[in-house]
């Protein structure tokens, strides 16, 4: 109970400089903005295709087949949405240990009776509990759906996109505050974050069948790829493993990195 009150702890006070400061409510107002912004071309985009294939319907003398709104707006917008967060996940990981080393409270976290784990935990919590609530401030774009839709979407897709969704920027986020760890300048902190977001990003334009083994293996760690089938409703074991190991491995890397300051020093 007592590492449960110190994580707690860590995180609440994360919470405080985050909304303490513009970082959160920037970080909400721009994805919050972003998403409704794709949310309306998508949903334009489909009322558009509805409206060509009706058409279309009656002129041959049928009806029409029914598009799918999971197709032709949930998919696309949770896709885009990736992309936001590969911007938005710098800029919530980029002051967590590179300010404390700034100001010099890294010192009073070394001497305080909270161990390096726990610290690197609440640190990461913190973020991810932030950008959960962007996530969940955005979805309410697509609850609007079922009041005024006549044909509601499924809402599982909806549910396994957004786990998907959340676990990518997740893995971004374990990756972020390792990197946190390296400077003492959080503006360097959120470029190179932003740069090893991007290499990893990149790594699933490598899926190619025809490929070689040892670029099949690159591409395997390509975190959009894992993505592809939640998004879709499919909730396959082997994507929720390769996410939660690339968390963690993002947390044991930032775990050694605080460790080693004791072993510096």
């Amino acid at each position: 109970m007592t590492a449960l009150r110190n994580v707690a702890a860590i995180v609440g006070k994360e919470w405080r400089h985050y909304f303490g400061s513009p970082i959160a409510w920037v970080g909400l107002f721009v994805w919050t903005l972003l998403f409704g912004i794709f949310y309306y071309f998508a949903f334009t985009f489909f009322l558009e295709q509805s409206m060509r294939v009706a058409q279309q319907g009656m002129e041959m003398g049928g009806g029409g087949m029914k598009l799918s709104l999971n197709e032709y707006l949930i998919r696309p917008l949770f896709h885009n949405m990736a992309v936001v967060a590969l911007f938005i996940a710098p800029m919530l990981t980029m002051r967590l240990f590179a300010e404390e080393k700034r100001q010099g409270t890294i010192e009073l976290l070394a001497t305080s009776p909270v161990s390096d784990l726990q610290v690197v935990l609440g640190k990461f919590l913190a973020a991810a509990g932030l950008y959960a609530l962007m996530i969940l401030a955005g979805l309410v774009n697509v609850a609007l759906m079922w009041v005024y839709a006549s044909s509601p979407p499924e809402w599982k897709p909806i549910l396994t996109g957004a786990l998907g969704l959340f676990l990518l920027g997740s893995c971004f986020l374990a990756m972020g505050t390792f990197v946190s760890t390296l400077t003492r300048n959080q503006i360097v902190a959120g470029i190179l974050s932003f740069c090893l977001f991007l290499a990893i990003w990149t790594l699933s334009w490598l899926d190619n069948p025809m490929a070689s083994d040892p670029v099949k293996v690159l591409a395997y760690l390509g975190v959009t790829n894992h993505m592809d089938d939640m998004v879709k409703g499919v909730l396959d074991t082997k994507d929720i493993v390769f996410y939660l190991s690339f968390i963690g491995f993002g947390l044991f890397l930032t775990q050694q990195s605080v460790e080693s300051r004791r072993w510096r020093e």
